[in-house]
C-alpha cells in the first residue's frame, strides 16, 4: 500500500491550475497554426494571428490566455492500492484549486448558489471533481478549466436509436449552428455518444483532453469525427468572423447505453482549450 499527502496534492493542483491558464497545450497551437496556414478569409486569417500570438504573449509572460480562467473540472484516476493521508482527496483538491487561483491572480468565477443569491466563493472552489477507482498505485490528476462563453453554448440531445448516424450527425450540427461564432472559434468539440444524459455530457467532457491529432481508436467513431469536423468547417462560422476554420478538431468519446435510447452531447470549447496533467 503507497500513501501519499494530501498537501502533495494540493501544492500540484495548484501548479496545474495555473499552468493550464497560462500555456495553450502545444497540439492546440499546431492546430492553430495549421489553421492559419489553410483559412481562406484574410479576415480570418487576421483572427487567427492574434489568436496565436496572444497564446505565445501568455506563454511567455505567465499570463491567462483569456481573462475567463473558468471553472475548475477535474478527473480523477485513484489507484485501489493508494492511500490518502492527512485529509481527504476533495479537500485537497479545492485547496488547490483556492491556492492556484489567488497566487495566480486567475479570475474567480464560481458562485456557491445558482439562482437566488450568486455569491462568489472568491477563490474557485468548489471545483467539479469525477473520481474513479482503478488497478495499481497511481493517482492521476487532469485539470480542465472550462470557461463558459463556450459552455453556454454546449447542448444535449436525447434521441433513439432508430435515429441512427445522420440523427446524430443532425443533432451535433443543430448545437453548432445555434452556438454560431457565440463560442470564440475556432472550436474544439467534444462530443459524447451513449449512456444516461448525464454520462453523455461526462464523455464529452473527457473528449476534450484528448490530443487533437488523435482519432477514436474505432474506426467508425474515428471517420465521424473526421466528417463531423468538415461538416462544421464548411459552415462559414470560421475564426470569430467568419471563414473556413470554424472548429480545430472533433473529438468522440462513447459508452454503453440503454436499448431504448441514443443520447448525444456536445461540449464546445473555444480555442482556448486548456488541460493539465498530473501522475502521482
Amino acid at each position: 500500500m503507497r500513501t501519499i499527502q494530501v498537501e502533495q496534492i494540493t501544492q500540484e493542483v495548484a501548479q496545474m491550475c495555473k499552468e493550464a491558464a497560462y500555456y495553450l497545450p502545444e497540439d492546440v497551437y499546431e492546430a492553430l497554426k495549421k489553421g492559419r496556414e489553410t483559412e481562406e478569409s484574410p479576415v480570418g486569417r487576421d483572427v487567427l494571428d492574434q489568436i496565436i500570438k496572444n497564446s505565445e504573449i501568455a506563454r511567455s509572460e505567465d499570463r491567462p490566455i483569456c481573462q475567463d480562467t473558468g471553472m475548475t473540472i477535474v478527473f480523477v484516476e485513484i489507484g485501489q492500492d493508494l492511500h490518502i493521508e492527512g485529509g481527504s482527496l476533495n479537500d485537497a483538491i479545492n485547496a488547490g484549486v483556492a491556492k492556484g487561483y489567488t497566487e495566480g491572480f486567475l479570475r474567480k468565477s464560481v458562485v456557491a448558489e445558482p439562482l437566488f443569491d450568486r455569491k462568489n466563493t472568491q477563490n474557485n472552489t468548489p471545483a467539479i471533481i469525477y473520481t474513479e477507482v482503478v488497478p495499481g498505485d497511481k493517482l492521476k490528476i487532469e485539470i480542465e478549466p472550462k470557461g463558459f462563453g463556450s459552455e453556454n453554448k454546449s447542448g444535449i440531445k436525447m434521441l433513439v436509436p432508430a435515429d441512427g448516424v445522420e440523427g446524430v450527425k443532425k443533432a451535433v450540427m443543430e448545437i453548432i449552428l445555434h452556438a454560431s461564432c457565440n463560442p470564440c472559434p475556432p472550436m474544439v468539440i467534444g462530443v459524447g455518444i451513449g449512456g444516461t444524459m448525464d454520462k453523455a455530457a461526462y464523455y464529452s467532457k473527457r473528449a476534450l483532453l484528448r490530443p487533437l491529432t488523435v482519432r477514436n481508436a474505432h474506426p467508425q467513431y474515428a471517420a465521424l469525427e473526421e466528417e463531423l469536423l468538415e461538416m462544421v468547417n464548411k459552415t462559414g462560422i470560421g475564426p470569430q468572423l467568419g471563414g473556413t476554420t470554424s472548429a480545430l478538431a472533433v473529438n468522440i468519446e462513447w459508452g454503453p447505453t440503454h436499448i431504448a435510447g441514443l443520447p448525444v452531447a456536445v461540449t464546445i470549447c473555444c480555442h482556448a482549450t486548456r488541460h493539465s496533467k498530473r501522475v502521482l
